[in-house]
Formats: structure tokens, C-alpha cells, sequence
């Protein structure tokens, strides 16, 4: 039988991931491909790394547990409840934890901001002055920690019927309604839907759309490209962002119906928020108490607490002197 000459041939693949890659080289080694998959794709894999880490970490989708936040407050002696309130029109569970005890006459609901969750108010939510005052309720807006985590509602008015049902379903009187930042007009909205709001706080309040800034960032977010990397949380913060300014011109001209007393705090240095909002309150609401804190950001509401919670100390002496 005639030999026959068979020749192999040299298999290359040519491709922008493998570059000129022989595979009868490597035919007997995929770790080695893998290798120069990494090398060649570094950035891609840099990306999945930062994908997984804020996927997983609490941190940057600022949350906590049920038990978490549980076990915090048991080391501290302090009894709290977790609930959640079903709006089955919705399909939405919202995360409630509450601080109280029999004989309190005043509430407080607070509303935290974009991006957050219960935990920001637990310097609040520890303060023997207030857990000796009042009963406390602190929430997880929709998307946030465990509010349906990732699914927002960027309605402003039809988040602040959620919180007013909250209000009727727990039949809160003299309620104080706190809110940071994106829960500034929240907080205030409330006051406007639910006649047992009897004083609202805002505190770093983006209340102003004609001043409502954009950021840069924030369309990372709104991209197909990039918006898989940035950890839920913020994708949600993301999507409130773009509306918000539509959603702030929607209800403006109702802020001159709200008669109840409102403080509004404001850092001096704020670059999320404008420190201009402050013109914006004092022009739109009737009975409103302007707090400018010198040399502070943003975050007042959770680092700077110490200057907030006197002023609602005296917010609840004054309800119940009223009541």
C-alpha cells in the first residue's frame, strides 16, 4: 500500500483577544490560553473584579440585615422591631424599623437619601434623649436596602403616599417627618398628604429643581455599557437623578399649602447639594426656619448629628406643648 504523506496543517487563530495565538502549541495547556486572554483583556478583567467586589459588599449597596441591624441594637440594650409594610398594588415589601415604647405622644418617621438606607439614621435612632421622647420609625425607601432592592420609583408624590398609608396603618399622631437629601421633599410632601404631620425636617434638602445638579458620574449609570459594574444601590440613586428635577417641578407650587413649622439645615460647603436650596425654602414655604451650619459638606445628617437632634428635641416640646 502506497505510504501517504499527511501533513498537518499549522492552525492559527487570528483574533483581538488571541493575536497570532498557535493553538498546537498550546493545544495541551488552556491555562496557558487563559493566560493570555488575561494578559490581552487586563481592563476587562479589572472590570469584573470591581463587579464582584461591589456586588458583594455591603458597604457600597449601603445595607444591613435584619439581623445585623438586630444584633447591633441588642449589644446596645436597645429593643427594636423590623417590619414591613405591603402595598400589593406595587408588589412592594418596605423595611421598617421601629423604636418604641408605650406613652410616647410624638412620632418620628425619618426618610433617608440617594444613596442610603435605615442604618444612616442610627445615630438618631440610639439617642437615649429621643428613645426617651418619642417613638422612632426609620424606613428603606422603594430600591433601597431591603425595600425591593434595585426596583426605584422615582414618583416623589407617590413615594410619599407610600410613607402617609405607613403613617395611617401604624396610626402615628404628632409626627415629625426627617428627611436627608433626596428625602428632604419627601418628608416635606408627607407633611402636605397627611394632616398628623405636625413638623417637617429636612436636612441638606434638593429641593430646587431649577438648581439640581448633574453629575458627571452618574450616567455611568444610565449606560448599557457600564451600568452592570456599578453596585445596585447607586444604579438606583442613578435613576432617581434623572428624574428628579422633572419630579421637583411637578409638585413645587404646592410647597405654599404646607403651613406646618419646617427647619431646613444646610452645610455652607455642600458640593452635592447647592447651598443655594436655602433660597429656595425660604421663598416657597410659609412657616419655615433656615439652619445654616458653617464649614460643614453634605453629609450633616449622619456626621454632624449632634447638631441636628437639640433642634428636634425642641420641635417635639413644642408639639407637645400645642397638643
Amino acid at each position: 500500500m502506497p505510504s501517504r504523506n499527511i501533513r498537518q496543517k499549522e492552525l492559527t487563530l487570528k483574533s483581538p483577544l488571541l493575536k497570532d495565538v498557535d493553538l498546537n502549541k498550546h493545544a495541551n495547556s488552556y491555562i496557558n490560553i487563559l493566560g493570555i486572554i488575561m494578559q490581552k483583556n487586563y481592563l476587562l478583567i479589572s472590570l469584573l473584579l470591581i463587579y464582584i467586589v461591589s456586588s458583594s459588599c455591603t458597604v457600597l449597596q449601603w445595607r444591613k440585615s435584619d439581623k445585623e441591624i438586630q444584633e447591633n441594637f441588642k449589644v446596645l440594650n436597645i429593643s427594636s422591631v423590623i417590619s414591613y409594610f405591603r402595598v400589593d398594588s406595587l408588589d412592594l415589601n418596605v423595611r421598617i424599623q421601629e423604636i418604641s415604647t408605650d406613652g410616647k405622644d410624638v412620632n418620628l418617621l425619618f426618610v433617608h437619601g440617594a444613596p442610603s438606607s435605615i442604618s444612616t439614621w442610627e445615630k438618631y435612632l440610639i439617642d437615649t434623649t429621643l428613645i426617651a421622647a418619642t417613638n422612632m420609625y426609620a424606613l428603606d425607601r422603594p430600591g433601597y436596602g431591603y425595600s425591593n432592592f434595585g426596583d426605584e420609583i422615582t414618583s416623589i408624590d407617590q413615594q410619599s403616599q407610600i410613607l402617609s398609608a405607613i403613617i395611617n396603618e401604624n396610626k402615628l399622631q404628632n409626627v415629625i417627618a426627617i428627611g436627608s437629601s433626596y428625602g428632604g421633599p419627601i418628608a416635606a410632601r408627607v407633611g402636605l398628604l397627611n394632616p398628623n404631620v405636625k413638623a417637617v425636617v429636612m436636612i441638606s434638602p434638593a429641593i430646587d429643581p431649577s438648581i439640581e445638579k448633574d453629575f458627571w458620574a452618574s450616567r455611568f449609570t444610565q449606560w448599557k455599557l457600564t451600568r452592570w459594574l456599578v453596585p445596585t444601590a447607586y444604579r438606583v440613586a442613578g435613576d432617581e437623578k434623572q428624574f428628579h428635577a422633572r419630579e421637583l417641578a411637578l409638585i413645587e407650587n404646592d410647597w405654599k399649602n404646607l403651613t406646618i413649622p419646617i427647619l431646613h439645615f444646610h452645610g455652607n460647603i455642600d458640593d452635592i447639594v447647592p447651598y443655594e436650596n436655602i433660597n429656595f425654602s425660604k421663598e416657597n414655604f410659609q412657616n419655615v426656619e433656615v439652619i445654616s451650619i458653617s464649614d460643614k459638606g453634605h453629609e450633616i445628617s449622619y456626621k454632624n448629628s449632634e447638631l441636628i437632634i437639640p433642634h428636634i428635641i425642641d420641635l417635639i416640646n413644642q408639639i407637645q406643648e400645642d397638643d
